[in-house]
C-alpha cells in the first residue's frame, strides 16, 4: 500500500470523524427548542432529527459540496504534501469542535473547517493556494473564500431578522388565541424540526462530502471534482450518528440560556432557521446551523421582550464565534508543523 493511499484512507476517515463531531456539535441546535418547549422528549427529538438529517444530504444535491471543495487548491503540489495539508486542516476543525463541545459553547463547525484548512494552507503552501475569490467578486461573481465567509457572516444577521419577523407575524396571527393552542404548536414543531434537520443535512453534511471529493482529486483517484454516491451515503451516516449522540451540553445553553423558550418561540425559531438554511443550500452557500438557530432565538426574544434576552449568554456565544477560525487555524498549523517535524512530508 503506497503512502498516498494510506493518507487518502486516513483523510476519508478523518473527514467522517469531522462529520461526526459536526453532528455532535449541531445536534443541540435542532434539539434545543423542541425539547425546551416540551414538544418532544429528548429521545423522540433525537430520533426525529437523526432521520431527517440523514435524508438531507441524500436528497439535497451537492451545491454546497462544490463550494467547499474548491476554496483551496493544492492540486499542483505532490500528493503526499497536499494530503498532509488537508489532514492538518481537518484535525484543526475536529479539535476545535471537541473543545467547544466540551465547554458547552455552540460554536460554528463551518468556521472551524474554513479556519483549519486556510491555516494549514497558509503555513505550508502560501496564500496563492487559497481561492480568495476577489477577482471573481470584481467581475460580479461570488466564489471561493469570499463566498464562504460572506455566507457565514451574513447568515447570523438574517437569522436574527427572520426570527424577529416570523415571531411578529405568528403572534399577530394568534392574537386572542386560547392557551390550548400550545398543543397545536407543539404538534407543528415536529414538522418544523424535521424541516430544520433536513436543511442541516443539506448544508452541513455536504461540507464533508466536498472535502472527500477534494481528497479524491489531489490523490489522483479522480481526474475531476465529483461527489460519488458512496461519499454522500458515508457523510450522511457519519453526521447522523453524531446527531443521534446528542450534544446535550449545548442544548442547555440554546434551549434555556438565551431566552425562555415556550412552544410559540420554538416553532418560530425552527421555521426561521429551516427556511434560511434551505435557501442557502440551494445557492451553494455554506452557513452555520449554530449561528442561524442562535441568532433566530435572539431575534425572537428581541421582538417580544428585549430585556428578558440573556444578552450575557449571547455575548459568550458571539465571542466563541469570533475566536473559532483563528483557534481552528492555530490547531491545524500546530498539527502540520508536528507532522513536518516527524518527517510526514517527503
Amino acid at each position: 500500500m503506497t503512502n498516498t493511499l494510506v493518507l487518502l484512507i486516513a483523510g476519508i476517515l478523518i473527514v467522517l470523524a469531522y462529520d461526526y463531531t459536526n453532528g455532535l456539535q449541531d445536534a443541540a441546535n435542532m434539539l434545543a427548542t423542541i425539547v425546551a418547549s416540551r414538544a418532544a422528549t429528548p429521545i423522540q427529538a433525537a430520533i426525529l432529527v437523526s432521520v431527517f438529517t440523514f435524508l438531507g444530504p441524500v436528497l439535497g444535491g451537492t451545491a454546497v459540496a462544490n463550494t467547499i471543495g474548491n476554496f483551496i487548491d493544492v492540486t499542483d503540489l505532490q500528493n503526499i504534501a497536499s494530503l498532509t495539508i488537508v489532514l492538518s486542516g481537518l484535525g484543526g476543525a475536529i479539535g476545535w469542535n471537541l473543545i467547544t463541545w466540551w465547554f458547552g459553547l455552540p460554536a460554528s463547525s463551518s468556521q472551524a473547517l474554513v479556519g483549519g484548512l486556510v491555516g494549514a494552507v497558509l503555513v505550508s503552501a502560501g496564500p496563492e493556494h487559497v481561492e480568495w475569490g476577489m477577482s471573481e467578486l470584481n467581475a460580479g461573481r461570488v466564489s471561493g473564500v469570499t463566498k464562504v465567509l460572506g455566507a457565514l457572516l451574513i447568515s447570523p444577521v438574517l437569522g436574527f431578522l427572520f426570527g424577529w419577523i416570523i415571531h411578529r407575524l405568528v403572534r399577530f396571527a394568534l392574537r386572542g388565541a386560547r392557551p390550548a393552542v400550545n398543543r397545536n404548536l407543539r404538534g407543528f414543531q415536529w414538522v418544523a424540526t424535521a424541516a430544520l434537520a433536513f436543511s442541516h443535512g443539506t448544508n452541513d453534511a455536504q461540507k464533508g462530502m466536498g472535502i472527500i471529493a477534494m481528497l479524491l482529486v489531489i490523490s489522483g483517484v479522480n481526474a475531476e471534482f465529483t461527489v460519488p454516491i458512496w461519499v454522500i451515503l458515508a457523510s450522511a451516516t457519519s453526521i447522523t450518528l453524531g446527531t443521534f449522540s446528542g450534544g446535550w451540553r449545548i442544548v442547555r445553553t440554546l434551549g434555556f440560556g438565551i431566552y425562555k423558550v415556550r412552544p410559540i418561540h420554538a416553532l418560530d425559531a425552527q421555521l426561521a432557521s429551516a427556511s434560511l438554511i434551505l435557501a442557502a443550500s440551494m445557492t451553494g452557500a455554506p452557513v452555520s446551523t449554530t449561528q442561524v438557530v442562535s441568532t433566530s432565538i435572539m431575534g425572537i426574544g428581541a421582538s417580544e421582550r428585549p430585556k428578558s434576552v440573556r444578552w450575557g449568554t449571547a455575548q459568550h456565544i458571539i465571542g466563541a464565534w469570533l475566536i473559532t477560525m483563528p483557534g481552528a487555524a492555530a490547531i491545524s498549523i500546530a498539527l502540520y508543523l508536528l507532522m513536518q517535524a516527524l518527517g510526514a512530508i517527503v
